[in-house]
């Protein structure tokens, strides 16, 4: 279902991770988050913990990925800058490439299928099947631990403001007012646009 979104949402014949100074903060926290699983996910490989590192993928996929980041990125994709549009759907398409070669050792046919279906990476050589790709390798360029952090604070606001509705049987349709006291105004102003949407 993640795949399917993706390509529906997808006008790119060929994907690029754009620079880091083109990322918004979404991109950056997962593709922070994608970097530590990489690391972890080979270490727990490399150690034979099998079980732990598909139960790792599994959880990347579910709650950062198809929870939280595909959400993030609605806005972008039917939003009116084609920059932002087209920067989201490379980071989209370049996280799901990732995890399809994560999840290869668990699940063959069917990444294999969904990767065939997906654009290929622009520049450099083609891999024609997922189970000749190279293995995805930890980047310390990837490691973006203040946006993740930055992140990780709106999105626990969120989860509160989701929880303590949900504890006083407030509609999803009524609107809320809601008071944020922090020294660090700038997060959550920059965040301000997913707590309100979301």
């Amino acid at each position: 279902n993640a795949s399917r979104f993706v390509m529906m949402n997808l006008t790119i014949d060929e994907y690029a991770l754009p620079e880091a100074d083109q990322l918004e903060r979404e991109d950056k926290w997962v593709l922070s988050k994608l970097n530590t699983l990489v690391k972890e996910v080979t270490e727990n490989l490399d150690s034979y913990e099998i079980g732990v590192a598909s139960a790792k993928v599994y959880d990347f996929l579910w709650d950062t990925y198809c929870d939280w980041y595909i959400e993030l990125t609605k806005t972008r994709l039917n939003g009116g800058d084609e920059g932002k549009k087209i920067a989201a759907q490379n980071v989209l398409c370049h996280v799901l490439v990732e995890l399809l070669k994560l999840l290869h050792p668990f699940m063959p046919f069917i990444t294999e299928e969904i990767f065939q279906a997906l654009p290929k990476k622009a520049g450099g050589e083609k891999e024609a099947f997922l189970m000749c790709a190279s293995w995805p390798e930890y980047q310390e360029a990837r490691r973006f631990p203040e946006e993740e952090a930055a992140m990780e604070a709106v999105m626990d606001t969120i989860k509160a403001v989701r929880a303590r509705r949900a504890e006083m049987n407030v509609p999803p349709s009524r609107k809320a007012e809601m008071l944020i006291v922090t020294a660090t105004p700038e997060i959550y102003a920059q965040g301000l646009h997913f707590i309100q949407r979301l």
